[in-house]
């Protein structure tokens, strides 16, 4: 399937490591769909699994009663993966800066910084209760004919 999807793939999840391995896999299938390169689809699986890790540890606690959310899409001209988590909420602008020196050696504090290094958009939501990642990463059409044709052949040099 390398179109665009009917719609979005969603499911709900335990708040636990488990969950984030289903949703990484899931993210990995839809690039993998959209005919995403080796090094493009790695960006964006890591930037869904820091997302996923963020809901269950950091929104839910590992709460058994709460849960994740996960939607997945491939629009035709995106891929559009929502994560939500059922915590008290965040706002992203109280998050210290990871690149501040005070926080260069830290070991935690950095997932935020590559989910939004990795991909085109993030957005947050406030769902209260909990906050849903809106993570989108725009897909890169193939050349068409014309530009194949108009591209200068390679020289050999040899």
């Amino acid at each position: 399937m390398t179109g665009p999807q009917t719609g979005p793939l969603s499911f709900k999840l335990a708040s636990t490591m488990e969950s984030v391995a289903e949703v990484e896999a899931a993210a990995e299938k839809l690039t993998q769909s959209a005919g995403m390169d080796e090094d493009e689809s790695f960006r964006v699986v890591m930037a869904v699994r820091e997302a996923a890790v963020n809901a269950v540890l950091h929104g839910n606690g590992y709460d058994p009663n709460k849960q994740i959310s996960a939607s997945f899409e491939n629009t035709g001209k995106s891929l559009v993966i929502k994560i939500a988590d059922q915590g008290e909420g965040l706002d992203p602008d109280t998050l210290p800066d990871p690149l501040a020196p005070e926080n260069l050696l830290r070991g935690t504090g950095r997932g935020i910084f590559l989910i939004r290094s990795f991909l085109d958009e993030v957005h947050f939501r406030q769902l209260h209760p909990g906050t849903e990642l809106t993570l989108v990463k725009h897909l890169t059409p193939p050349p068409s004919e014309n530009e194949l044709k108009d591209k200068p052949a390679d020289l050999d040099t040899k």
